[in-house]
């Protein structure tokens, strides 16, 4: 019997108690060590961080936090372990240290995390850690460290390690896969978890319990693989992928949101303490932002944002790769700041056209990240073939869903102006002249 199932946590499954309730009506193990945890004062921070931020300006229960989505990735991890004990291969690699090595870290998976965290990764300042680089300052001093090494007896760094460092070997490589992969404990938490909360059906419309019951390990014996019976909820879990982003991530009010607030903290980074603003929970994190504000173009974006009456900018224009894929792929994937110049060019030819100023905050243009999504693509065991083969050759769905149709058809870029811009300027008969005018001005 593998040594892998006596793990406390992982006995802690089949428990009558020592469990904390998260919806939808799930019991997650609870030891003394996991509570240790929970309770630092760095994880207690992810109580006051939503996990989706500005999506509830759309959908207003979307207000889970990422202390909740945390015990659900750990939740997942344990089934994933449990599982996986029965895989000869998996229990010869993975000793009893290296799995609560990976079951701390998908409980600190997110530590790094602050409020609205994507939307500014996205801009890509130089000055913006990336949120598993900050997770660093939580991990390797103060309350936490002392708990890995007292009650997990495990070194921060080595949880460092598994989170952001590149694997180097076979044992590594298949925590990775478990953390981050084309089906990870993280991604089929947040896609059923959003949807929960945001009251759409799309995210949980795939069969987790067959899923996890279908994995093993690929070929190789370094990643995650599934057999062959957990195809089509692999299938299923692809489209809700799209689905989601299509319908929530990538909603155009969410986009708009997201628009202002970029371009209100572009403004703002430069006079910023981007350390201690980091460290902060969403309150005081937004509280910062709006005294930084003042007397600022910022405040009116933020304003509308968390003001006592929500205002979003309204869309003004949209483009994909078939919606006029010509000035799609023009704008799509370009920095930031040549985005927020692209505006500023732009709402100087319309104040011109129009004879009303329109300053440049008023203009917001918003385009797929320079970063792709991580595609989505596993190895799929057919135990009488005895052959591994990949799910893209064997599904048209996810041959469909490619990397490039994904972030192309569900990202678009759009154009976004102030409310009481919006019904002018959407009646100009040559606005796309003064938009592919601009573009030619900004230069490749």
């Amino acid at each position: 019997m593998s040594r892998l199932r006596d793990i406390p946590e992982v006995v802690g499954l089949d428990a009558r108690g020592g469990v904390i309730r998260i919806p939808p009506e799930l019991d997650v193990p609870i030891t003394d060590r996991v509570r240790a945890i929970i309770d630092s004062a760095e994880f207690r921070r992810l109580a006051g961080v939503s996990q989706l931020g500005l999506v509830s300006l759309v959908y207003p229960a979307a207000h889970h936090s990422r202390f909740e989505h945390s015990l659900g990735v750990y939740r997942l991890a344990l089934l994933f372990l449990r599982h996986l004990s029965y895989d000869d291969r998996f229990s010869e690699t993975i000793t009893v240290q290296d799995a609560e090595r990976f079951l701390a870290a998908s409980l600190l998976h997110d530590l790094g995390h602050w409020p609205f965290c994507h939307p500014i990764e996205d801009i890509r300042l130089p000055n913006v850690p990336r949120h598993e680089m900050f997770a660093r300052g939580f991990l390797e001093e103060g309350e936490l460290a002392g708990v890995l090494r007292s009650s997990w007896g495990i070194e921060p760094a080595e949880v460092v390690s598994l989170l952001n460092d590149k694997p180097k070997d076979r044992t590594a490589c298949i925590l990775k896969s478990l953390l981050s992969g084309p089906i990870d404990i993280d991604k089929m938490d947040y896609l059923s978890r959003d949807s929960l909360h945001a009251g759409v059906p799309y995210g949980r419309n795939f069969d987790q319990g067959r899923l996890i019951g279908s994995l093993c390990l690929n070929e190789a014996g370094d990643g995650l693989a599934i057999s062959e019976k957990g195809k089509t909820a692999a299938e299923l879990m692809v489209f809700a992928r799209y689905v989601m982003f299509s319908e929530v991530y990538w909603h155009h009010g969410v986009r708009s949101a997201t628009a202002m607030l970029q371009r209100a903290f572009y403004l703002l980074h430069g006079s910023l303490d981007l350390d201690g603003l980091f460290r902060m929970s969403d309150a005081p994190f937004i509280a910062a932002l709006r005294e930084a504000a003042r007397e600022t173009p910022a405040a009116e974006l933020l304003e509308g944002l968390f003001g006592p009456t929500r205002r979003l900018n309204k869309r003004l224009a949209q483009y994909s790769i078939f919606e006029q894929p010509e000035i799609y792929a023009r704008l799509a994937r370009r920095p930031y700041p040549w985005l927020a110049r692209c505006a500023e060019v732009l709402s100087a030819r319309l104040t011109l056209a129009t004879g009303q100023t329109i300053a440049p905050h008023e203009i917001l243009f918003d385009a797929p990240p320079v970063e792709r999504e991580v595609e989505f693509n596993v190895d799929v065991y057919f135990k009488k073939a005895r052959t591994y083969r990949r799910l893209g050759e064997v599904s048209p769905v996810v041959r469909a869903l490619a990397r490039e149709q994904f972030d192309d058809y569900v990202k678009r870029v759009r154009i976004f102006t102030h409310p009481r811009l919006a019904e002018q300027l959407r009646g100009m008969k040559d606005l796309a002249q003064h938009l592919h005018a601009t573009v030619d001005e900004m230069g490749p």
